[in-house]
């Protein structure tokens, strides 16, 4: 849970931060090329601006406002509730998706241009901005929704059987996650980098060329990090579910049957050869911190598969009693 809360935090930090940055900086990095005021309104009326800003108060102005909003949503909502939490993933993705987008056609509509009221209106800009705001606005639901807490599986931590009496009739289900804020907060500043090729890219700032391999590069390499810097591990009557990512995709199941043995053991990164997904003499694991692992032997391999989540004793406990009852079964 400690991890869940430090992640929660860097993200929004990050994203805070980067989003503030991007604002602030897009317009003053192409000032060379803007006039001295810059037309910032348009009207339902006309492709011409009817309203514009100096070049300080159009890189500055926007910056504030996400700012103020962005701190004024996130300090409340980290010290209350998970349903409170919910409305800083839902408010600010789309929140700096529109302004950054924003931000990006104004810019594009001033370029080169020798006065603001030369400026013409993006039209198809303000469509792929709504659309963006949107999908973002979907995507914090989902990030937010799926880990509002673990399911209640029926049992205490403790214990240290190597299997647990199911009474007859009941279901129990043990669920465990572990995050690496590391990975996650590296995630997010590559992602900023590739979103910060996007804009200036929808800004015309720079060679087309030089911004997409910057985007797709960045962007595959903070995808990469993102996935694999959470891992979700399941144990109910259909077996072992590992998930990885804030989405939980892509994932690993194996049923009761296709289980030899389940244990808990303690790794290291330094015994399976670093962070992340990880191959090694011991087998496979899924090392996002150090010490107990969930360690199974599937039916027919003759190497292990781990993954480095909490409780991973009482996990190994009931996976070996479902087991046992099919076997019986």
């Amino acid at each position: 849970m400690r991890n869940t809360t430090a992640a929660r935090r860097t993200t929004a930090a990050v994203w805070t931060v980067g989003v503030t940055a991007v604002l602030a900086g897009l317009p003053l990095w192409a000032r060379d090329r803007l006039p001295d005021r810059l037309g910032t309104h348009w009207g339902l009326d006309g492709d011409a601006p009817d309203g514009s800003m100096p070049l300080w108060a159009a890189s500055l102005v926007p910056a504030l406002i996400w700012l103020v909003t962005a701190v004024a949503v996130t300090v409340p909502s980290m010290r209350a509730g998970p349903a409170a939490r919910l409305w800083i993933a839902v408010t600010l993705l789309p929140l700096g998706v529109v302004l950054t987008g924003a931000q990006a056609a104004i810019v594009r509509a001033n370029l080169d241009r020798t006065d603001w009221h030369e400026a013409r209106q993006p039209s198809a800009w303000v469509v792929a901005i709504l659309t963006g705001a949107v999908l973002a606005g979907v995507a914090g639901w989902l990030l937010a929704t799926r880990h509002r807490g673990a399911p209640d599986d029926g049992t205490t931590p403790g214990g240290g059987a190597p299997a647990l009496d199911i009474p007859k009739g009941r279901r129990l289900v043990w669920f465990s996650r572990t995050a690496n804020p590391r990975l996650q907060l590296l995630a997010a500043a590559i992602g900023l980098v590739a979103v910060g090729a996007l804009v200036a890219l929808a800004g015309g700032l720079a060679a087309p060329g030089t911004l997409w391999a910057l985007f797709a590069g960045c962007g595959a390499a903070s995808l990469a990090c993102a996935v694999f810097s959470s891992v979700q591990a399941r144990v109910s009557e259909r077996g072992l579910e590992v998930s990885f990512g804030p989405l939980g995709w892509p994932g690993r199941r194996w049923a009761p049957g296709d289980i030899d043995t389940a244990r808990m053991e303690v790794r290291s990164p330094s015994q399976v050869g670093g962070w992340g997904y990880r191959l090694s003499g011991l087998g496979t694991t899924v090392m996002l911190r150090a010490g107990e692992c969930l360690v199974i032997r599937p039916r027919g391999r003759r190497s292990d598969f781990a993954v480095s989540v909490d409780d991973a004793e009482r996990g190994a406990a009931l996976l070996n009693a479902l087991r046992t009852d099919r076997t019986r079964s």
